[in-house]
């Protein structure tokens, strides 16, 4: 859904921005897309820009990360997604997103982001080649930052799907492992508030699931605009769910379906 749609819709609250490191775009051309997206919709909260983007238009635009940061908040940013965190290890990185930024400087762009007063998310990607050593060490440099910042709005663990990849040959974790990470995550990261299921990327049934293994939130309502999860191997060919089915399967687990903004407050009826 485009912005201009999206000003059209009076129950927006919330904008999630993201895409390609893009060769023409540059800091600039972020700034002038926040700035036009608060003009349509000046209460929305704005997510923007994963750690990876703002890592490359910063750098191109020869500014330390304080500064870009500055310059994205004062042209609206309000949060930003944890998209790029895969596994922080050098040598599984190095293998699997070695065009990537480093895991250090994920965790720098993301305590800047913190200390400019805004939030932001965390993920991990799992079940390719890491093991269990490489996910609690990924666990532990987000639970140490968490101390220091105290700004993650929650984790969100990612399960790697297989298909119509370079790491293709792996396979899959099954079901059983992706609830144990769920139940590892919730008690290893106890000061994080809140612990995501991506169910586009999860599946609806396990997702359901995971709400019994740590879970508080489910993102989200999503509509034809998730195709590359399929490409990757899940289940629905386009997935997509809408608030109805979303309050549906939170109340089929026993659970109270609560609905929430940008900041995890609740949203008056």
């Amino acid at each position: 859904m485009g912005v201009s749609a999206c000003a059209n819709e009076p129950d927006i609250s919330e904008i999630h921005i993201v895409g390609s490191v893009h060769p023409e775009h540059d800091l600039e051309y972020y700034c002038n897309l926040l700035k036009l997206t608060r003009t349509l919709l000046p209460k929305v909260h704005i997510k923007a820009f994963s750690a990876v983007e703002l890592d490359y238009v910063i750098n191109k635009a020869g500014l330390t990360i304080e500064q870009g940061i500055a310059l994205l908040k004062q042209a609206g940013l309000n949060s930003i997604p944890g998209g790029g965190a895969e596994i922080f290890t050098p040598e599984i990185r190095n293998r699997i997103c070695p065009e990537k930024l480093t895991g250090d400087r994920w965790l720098a762009i993301h305590e800047a982001i913190h200390n400019a007063g805004m939030h932001s998310n965390a993920t991990m990607l799992y079940g390719h080649i890491e093991n269990y050593r490489h996910r609690l060490n990924h666990l532990e440099q987000l639970r140490n930052l968490q101390d220091k910042t105290g700004m993650f709005n929650a984790f969100i663990p990612l399960k790697f799907r297989s298909k119509n990849n370079q790491l293709h040959e792996l396979g899959e974790v099954n079901r059983i492992e992706d609830l144990k990470n769920y139940a590892v995550s919730r008690i290893f990261l106890d000061n994080f508030p809140h612990i995501k299921a991506y169910w586009p990327m999860l599946g609806k049934e396990t997702a359901q699931l995971s709400l019994s293994f740590g879970v508080d939130d489910l993102d989200g309502t999503i509509y034809d605009s998730t195709r590359i999860y399929s490409y990757a191997g899940v289940e629905e060919l386009a997935p997509a769910m809408s608030v109805d089915e979303i309050i549906s399967l939170i109340r089929n687990a026993r659970r109270m379906p609560v609905e929430r903004d940008g900041l995890y407050n609740e949203k008056c009826k």
